[in-house]
């Protein structure tokens, strides 16, 4: 039962979870709810930092179980955060497998894209920019998706001629001699530094639009502002920041400080395109013919995101639907591989949501509430601001969002705060819960995603090392909005 428990975790690891479940009820029954809730917030953190010791769900499942048993929650509450987040997990079963079935193109497009753009910088800035300019049309986690599949295809290049025995740069040395040790490092950290910017790219482009996050629709509901009128009220928040963003980008890449800067290795780079002129030569028609079905899916695709023809998650259904119709793709277990990468995560989201429906039924969040709407009108944007990003870094972005805004419109109505100011609030509301909250994968749903992903592993991205890879962009957008807030 010991070797069983939590499989191959450190027994350091096993010990901690145990000793988390133990004291638990201890502390309920000696100092109360709302310590112990907090508790488990600490805890379930520490499982989610551990993510590449043992996969959250099965920790953090254990600690949500306990929540339920000590009544923090209610399996009721639990189930109306699902409820209330349903867009957000259709998208993920059913968005990453269609994506999953456009993987051949994505790898044609951007193997092209990586061979073509000698300049490390360049790459980085193209990355960051096109995360932003797609997570503010289409959404932050699709995106997301989007990049994992992509460096997934480009590590499997990679670890493809690594293991073979051929001489793609014709230099008289097995490839897999050239591309050991050093160079493999190498080559990782250069995959970790561009998904990082990538990453940020999501939150700087999410922020802008009604569509970019989950939270953006709720807003702008309550705002009653339409696509045009929520970007016209972000605009001299999100576009300064957005620049700054970039400019940070620039300055990591010629630095290379907090793990960025380093290039794709010569040797590598030459390999590779070898490889890809060989896979070039070799493309039968019938490959050429999956490239452009894809190719149309990906048009369908951007186009029903863009016109908002559908929920995310049906879209989704419907790519993979159209790309295995036209590709030929119809047995079951053809299909079921296309799932096994987002349900694992969508899982755990769902335990993560009985953990918000914890910190809702405890009020731990009111009290901060509470303060902000006490203070001097005038402070009151910048504090809300400050709020939203800590609390959001700690918890989850959406739901930090949707207790503010209940809070402040209610305000609203009962006349406490007037329509101008009730717009600075939301504002701050929505570029604090999608800024600052950038700071722990934890604030970020596309964060998480790319923490609990099969890349993160391959490529060594930890908890810490993600903390560690955006400290520069948590102190550059967090000061940056905080300092146009106040200007607002």
């Amino acid at each position: 039962m010991r070797k069983l428990f939590l499989g191959r975790s450190p027994k350091w690891f096993k010990i901690t979870i145990l000793i988390f479940l133990l004291i638990n009820p201890i502390v309920y029954f000696t100092l109360g709810g709302t310590v112990v809730a907090w508790l488990f917030i600490a805890e379930f953190i520490f499982t989610l930092a551990m993510a590449l010791k043992c996969y959250p769900l099965q920790s953090g499942g254990l600690l949500a179980i306990e929540v339920l048993l000590l009544g923090l929650t209610t399996p009721e509450n639990a189930y109306k955060e699902v409820s209330a987040n349903l867009e957000v997990l259709l998208l993920l079963v059913f968005m990453v497998a269609g994506i999953y079935f456009m993987k051949p193109l994505l790898m044609y497009i951007f193997s092209k894209i990586f061979i073509r753009v000698k300049s490390k910088l360049v790459l980085s800035i193209l990355f960051i920019s096109l995360s932003a300019i797609l997570s503010a049309f289409l959404d932050a986690l699709t995106v997301m998706a989007v990049l994992i599949s992509i460096s997934v295809g480009f590590y499997g290049v990679y670890h493809k001629i690594h293991s073979s025995a051929e001489d793609y740069n014709q230099d008289g040395i097995l490839d897999r001699k050239e591309l050991s040790g050093e160079t493999f490092q190498q080559f990782k950290s250069f995959l970790r530094s561009l998904i990082m910017h990538g990453a940020v790219g999501t939150a700087l482009g999410g922020v802008s639009t009604l569509v970019g996050e989950p939270q953006n629709l709720l807003i702008g509901e309550r705002l009653g502002w339409n696509f045009a009128d929520f970007f016209i009220q972000m605009a001299p928040i999100t576009i300064p920041v957005f620049f700054c963003g970039v400019l940070t980008t620039v300055v990591l890449e010629l630095t290379g400080w907090f793990g960025f800067g380093t290039p794709l290795p010569p040797i590598a780079r030459q390999i590779i395109e070898g490889y890809v002129k060989e896979e070039d030569l070799n493309r039968t028609y019938r490959d050429k013919v999956n490239l452009r079905v894809q190719g149309l899916a990906a048009i369908l695709l951007v186009l029903s995101l863009a016109l908002h023809l559908a929920p995310v998650g049906f879209i989704g259904l419907g790519l993979l639907v159209f790309q295995t119709a036209f590709l030929g793709i119809t047995e079951e277990h053809a299909l079921g591989n296309a799932f096994e990468e987002a349900l694992p995560f969508t899982s755990l989201l769902v335990v993560f949501f009985i953990i918000v429906a914890m910190i809702h039924d405890q009020h731990l969040f009111a009290p901060v509430i509470d303060w902000a709407l006490k203070q001097d009108f005038e402070q009151q944007p910048q504090l809300f601001y400050l709020a939203n990003g800590l609390l959001s870094a700690i918890s989850d972005n959406v739901f930090v969002a949707t207790v503010y805004i209940g809070e402040i419109e209610q305000a609203f109505q009962q006349g406490v705060i007037d329509r101008p100011h009730f717009e600075k609030l939301a504002i701050a509301v929505n570029t604090g819960t999608n800024l600052p909250s950038v700071a722990t994968p934890n604030g970020q749903a596309a964060f998480l995603f790319l923490l609990t992903s099969s890349l993160a592993p391959l490529i060594g991205l930890s908890y810490g090392k993600m903390v560690k890879m955006v400290i520069p962009y948590t102190i550059v957008l967090g000061l940056v909005g905080w300092m146009l807030i106040r200007l607002m």
